[in-house]
């Protein structure tokens, strides 16, 4: 594979995947998202994401999206615990637009009260949207259940701290954890990095600022949330990962073996053979200073507890796993990643975790070998470890 990491003069980190096809991928990324905030202004790091969109000194919110729509491509940000992303796939000819338009609402961004308002019931409309579905909503309340606040506050924040950050607020919060010597660049695709470096460090000076991220603390609680107007019970059972790569590896496996997929150990056991859930499914949630495992299900409220057992017994049977299952769990986890990578999107959001998480966005590319060494004892023992303490968060019919 074709990939280079390199450090400019400015700080800036690029990471860099060339390929043939005639398209690019490209993204900015700076370390500052909903882990960062304490509970008075959560929800910044997400509306940073929706008024950078807003307009600039030389560009209005319609020209931002018109300038890569108009040329065939897509634009778009996403915020996560602890990184916000801004990004556009185009076709190459048309990089350069791209990254004037990303660079500019960087520098630029003019937080126009009257916009900053308007947004703000966007988000409001978000926040409702998320707090309404049932399964968004349980997934949200497993963070409550792992970690003290402001860590499972939500991204989004409420509506009562988006509402009370003031444009002045806001902009002092931009200048502040925005500076050019965090991001990370990340491009995949057809492109001369050359002519990108040169440009990175032509636009962006750093500006030399840092800011300490508050403290992750960890708890185990359980949450249940009755409501009106619902038939089906959400749960979530979850638990606190290990930070090491080596573990996220065994762990990358356990989840592919017990709750990835109907050929998955928990789906043959709670949907096919006792039909007591729709969906089973195991998500594992991962950035630099935070990991957790979570097992999902949907099922009526007298089967709840039924439903548990049975996820908590996955865990405890993965002791009878064997060589041969761990050598097709491997098989289908290194297929799937081929698969995914076909969309360099996904290579996009990849590299961008990776980095983020350990500072070795190369590891991306080393993938299978750390699969393939992972043992048999080190997926029985991980399962062990992590079903000894877990919290729960259910999402039930009052």
């Amino acid at each position: 594979m074709n990939f280079k990491k390199i450090k400019l003069k400015n700080g800036i980190t690029v990471l860099f995947e060339k390929r043939d096809l005639p398209i690019v991928c490209y993204s900015v990324s700076n370390p500052f998202g909903g882990a960062h905030e304490t509970s008075d202004i959560k929800g910044v790091a997400h509306l940073f994401e929706h008024l950078l969109f807003k307009g600039t000194k030389t560009r209005t919110d319609e020209q931002i999206s018109s300038e890569v729509e108009k040329r065939g491509g897509i634009i778009n940000a996403f915020t996560a615990q602890e990184v916000t992303t801004y990004w556009f796939k185009l076709p190459s000819e048309h990089l350069e637009v791209g990254m004037d338009l990303i660079h500019d609402i960087l520098k630029n961004p003019i937080f126009d009260k009257e916009k900053i308002e308007s947004e703000k019931k966007v988000v409001l409309e978000e926040i409702k949207i998320y707090h309404d579905d049932p399964e968004r909503r349980v997934c949200d309340l497993t963070e409550s259940a792992l970690y003290e606040k402001p860590f499972g506050e939500g991204i989004t924040g409420s509506e009562k701290t988006v509402k009370s950050l003031t444009r002045e607020k806001i902009v002092e919060i931009f200048q502040e954890k925005y500076s050019p010597e965090n991001f990370i660049v990340t491009v995949v695709g057809n492109a001369n990095i050359d002519l990108i470096c040169k440009k990175l460090e032509k636009d962006f000076k750093p500006l030399k600022k840092k800011y300490i991220p508050i403290a992750i603390k960890q708890k185990n609680q359980d949450i249940v949330e009755e409501r009106e107007g619902i038939n089906q019970a959400k749960i979530v059972l979850a638990m606190h990962a290990p930070l090491d790569t080596k573990s996220q590896y065994a762990l990358e496996i356990l989840n592919i073996y017990l709750a990835s997929g109907m050929s998955s150990k928990l789906s043959i056991e709670i949907r096919e053979r006792r039909g007591l859930a729709y969906t089973v499914y195991g998500r594992i949630e991962r950035e630099k200073n935070y990991s957790y495992y979570s097992i999902f299900a949907g099922t009526t409220k007298q089967d709840l507890e039924k439903v548990k057992s049975l996820i908590i017994k996955g865990f405890k049977d993965m002791e009878n796993m064997t060589e041969q299952d761990l050598k097709e769990s491997k098989e289908r986890l290194i297929g799937l990643r081929k698969i995914a990578s076909e969309e360099s999107i996904n290579v996009m959001h990849a590299l961008i975790f990776q980095e983020i998480s350990t500072s070795k966005a190369e590891d991306h590319y080393k993938y299978e070998e750390r699969i393939k060494a992972v043992s048999l004892e080190e997926v029985k023992a991980i399962a062990k470890e992590l079903i000894k303490n877990y919290s729960t968060a259910i999402v039930c019919p009052k």
